[in-house]
């Protein structure tokens, strides 16, 4: 059986109402890049978690940003 190691990429946002996130579902659910993604609006920090094999922090960053989101990496 193959291993897979897929990258994790872990944001703090401002994505905090089902209408947020309906904004930036649809641009995340098409992109053939993320494999799965979600985000705990219950957390203060609203965590966006992407897992990806390509994508970059700076690619999501921007994604969201052109949305008129605040999105930073989470370490």
């Amino acid at each position: 059986m193959e291993n897979i190691i897929n990258n994790i990429l872990i944001f703090a946002t401002n994505i905090k109402t089902k209408k947020d996130k309906e904004k930036v579902s649809t641009e995340l659910d098409q992109n053939p890049e993320i494999m799965q993604w979600n985000i705990d609006q219950e957390d203060i920090d609203c965590v966006l978690r992407i897992v990806s094999k390509t994508i970059s922090e700076e690619e999501i960053i921007n994604l969201l940003n052109n949305h008129s989101f605040i999105c930073r990496p989470l370490e």
